[in-house]
């Protein structure tokens, strides 16, 4: 049976509140499977971390999406030598990369490929701002060459970074979904055509929480209908800290992130429930 997962990222666990505490990693972890979360997102960059994340969730249950940041082929070997020591979900490729024309990109990202099919891991290339693909029109252009190129779809970046106006129009759908057509994974905040992380408590960002419900609501049942019958959906909810956040006059959050993580994960999992 096919299956979603919920993640929680440890960058969202982060407070940076003025009071100046922060929990401890082992406070995050038990905070995140007490809340039955069913894994993390984490830097897979640095031994020494990986292996303290990884005695820190034993016995939780909880799984892993390693998040790496290459700038060539061969950035990509630690996190690929590190996931098939200490197993993932899947790899998130965050291309730190800016080139301007498609064919710069694709031996990098063949590369990159070729690396994951050795090693017998999946790695999914992030839709993110100052990254290879931080334009959805230039990452359309990259689907049009590789067009099996798996994608982890965060789709905020593209909102924001295009200035998507309400009601999006009939083009600006269709071109989301063809990034949804190729999506193994999601990262989820909810953007507008101006901030890249909106309170999706407030009662006026709905509409904008609707366009997100949509496209996700999208993205499953395409995952769903070329998916395998055992296959896991990895969804991690990443409601970042500031500057991601928007903070008021006291420089702290306008909102309760955790608790918005655990709004934003009964939403998905209600769209799961009515596929």
């Amino acid at each position: 049976m096919q299956k979603l997962l919920i993640f929680q990222s440890l960058w969202a666990m982060e407070r940076r509140h003025t009071d100046g505490y922060e929990r401890s990693l082992d406070e995050n972890i038990a905070m995140i499977s007490e809340a039955g979360f069913d894994g993390i997102s984490a830097h897979y960059t640095n031994r020494a971390d990986v292996v303290r994340l990884n005695d820190a969730i034993r016995d939780t249950g909880l799984k892993i999406e390693g998040v790496c940041f290459p700038r060539n082929v061969g950035d990509l070997r630690l996190p690929l030598e590190l996931a098939v020591e200490f197993p993932v979900s899947h790899i998130n490729v965050q291309p730190d990369v800016r080139l301007r024309r498609v064919e710069e990109c694709l031996p990098i990202l063949d590369g990159w490929m070729q690396l994951a099919e050795d090693a017998r891991v999946p790695v999914f290339i992030e839709t993110h701002r100052n990254r290879m693909t931080t334009d959805l029109l230039f990452t359309l252009d990259l689907l049009e060459e590789r067009p099996d190129l798996p994608l982890l779809a965060d789709l905020s970046h593209f909102t924001v970074a295009r200035e998507f106006a309400l009601p999006v129009d009939a083009e600006t759908h269709a071109m989301i979904h063809r990034i949804l057509h190729n999506a193994q994974a999601f990262h989820g905040r909810v953007a507008s055509c101006e901030q890249v992380q909106i309170e999706i408590s407030f009662p006026h960002h709905r509409p904008w929480v609707e366009l997100f419900l949509q496209w996700w609501d999208y993205g499953m049942r395409e995952w769903r209908s070329r998916a395998a019958s055992n296959a896991e959906l990895v969804f991690t909810c990443e409601l970042g800290p500031k500057p991601y956040a928007i903070t008021g006059r006291d420089s702290n959050d306008t909102t309760d992130r955790w608790a918005e993580a655990l709004l934003l994960r009964q939403m998905l999992r209600d769209l799961w429930a009515g596929i």
